[in-house]
């Protein structure tokens, strides 16, 4: 059964590993296209969209684990099928919960990957990406950390507590330095909203003032801003949660509940991510009735076209019971890990059925 086990794994493996490259140089070649629009824009060069792109494709990886899982072990059992191997293993005796465990053991370091590009790999270099990005065309450097959003504007140091879903801000503190970078003025305003180019107004400003041998402090009720700060540059700034690590969620959702703000979509995000190296080794489950029921009913290529269909399939609800737990608070558990019992209840049970018969 070992010999078994290892012949079934490195089928599979070397079928998601053909899966996955064809994907990943597929979506890396929409990135570049959809980069090079953006060419010429500022001082965004060819060498700023290789480097984005290249940066890009470990978030790719850990989005098409799951979808790549389920074609491989199809694209696999499909051939087994139809080579007639899987037909003299049953009639040798292997069961399919012992052809299913040795599914499970690839299934888990599959997961283990997944769960290693999507905590370490993907966040890090996704950001580093938007990171150069957002330089090369605008100037600006930009970085989120617990405190907020902060952004350096030529000379001035700019903290954010908090983007409104309208892109207004919340909470922002301008640091403002002289050509020598010493502190000339801080400034912080309870809100600021965006009203034409590079141009905001700043309500209940604070304005600290440092002279040569003086500090001076001024209320204003409402001030102009110039900055090359704009909304649109803050959708790209904006780190979006499903980019965001685990651990980087879980500490964020703290900090939000500690300081009483609304944490659900963090909550989501952040169960999507737990549950996300659970759900490849729920598709590979689903691969394995599903390429053994469907031997009469066409090739290889009609299993593979299913099993984009199903990863799609499996994609869109993961999305569809996201939005909607965030329209009707359910609980973040419930959005993020109904989706995969789905998809393990709908293997286990053909499972069952086909050993039944």
């Amino acid at each position: 059964m070992r010999t078994l086990s290892r012949y079934i794994a490195r089928e599979i493996i070397a079928a998601t590993a053909l899966v996955f490259t064809a994907l990943v140089l597929l979506f890396a070649f929409f990135d570049l296209v959809e980069q090079i629009k953006d060419l010429g824009r500022g001082a965004y060069q060819l060498r700023h969209i290789l480097v984005h792109v290249l940066l890009s494709v470990p978030d790719r990886v850990y989005g098409l684990f799951p979808i790549a899982a389920l074609i491989g072990t199809i694209f696999a059992l499909a051939n087994l099928v139809a080579n007639s191997e899987y037909t003299v293993m049953r009639a040798s005796g292997v069961s399919l919960t012992r052809i299913a465990a040795a599914i499970v053991r690839v299934g888990l370091a599959f997961s283990v990957l997944t769960f290693v590009f999507g905590e370490f790999i993907a966040p890090p270099a996704e950001q580093l990406a938007h990171r150069i990005r957002s330089q090369a065309i605008t100037g600006l450097v930009a970085q989120e950390f617990r405190s907020g959003l902060w952004i350096k504007d030529g000379t001035s140091f700019i903290n954010v507590a908090e983007v409104l879903p309208d892109l207004s801000l919340r909470g922002l503190r301008i640091y403002d330095f002289d050509q020598g970078y010493r502190l000339r003025s801080i400034r912080f305003a309870e809100r600021g909203s965006f009203q034409r180019a590079r141009t905001w107004v700043l309500r209940e400003v604070v304005q600290t003032s440092f002279d040569d041998r003086r500090t001076s402090v001024r209320r204003i009720a409402e001030a102009d801003w110039q900055s090359v700060l704009d909304p649109a540059l803050l959708n790209v700034l904006q780190v979006k949660p499903e980019k965001m690590s685990a651990w980087r969620l879980y500490s964020y959702t703290q900090h939000l509940k500690e300081n009483r703000q609304k944490a659900l979509r963090y909550e989501n995000a952040f169960w999507t991510k737990v549950m996300y190296p659970v759900a490849v080794l729920a598709m590979m489950m689903l691969a394995l009735p599903f390429a053994y029921f469907q031997r009469r009913q066409g090739g290889v290529g009609a299993k593979i076209f299913a099993g984009i269909m199903l990863g799609l399939a499996f994609h869109f609800l993961n999305k569809l019971f996201s939005h909607l737990g965030l329209l009707y608070d359910w609980p973040a558990v419930f959005s993020a890990v109904l989706p995969t019992l789905i998809v393990l209840s709908v293997a286990l049970g053909m499972m069952w059925w086909q050993e039944r018969r």
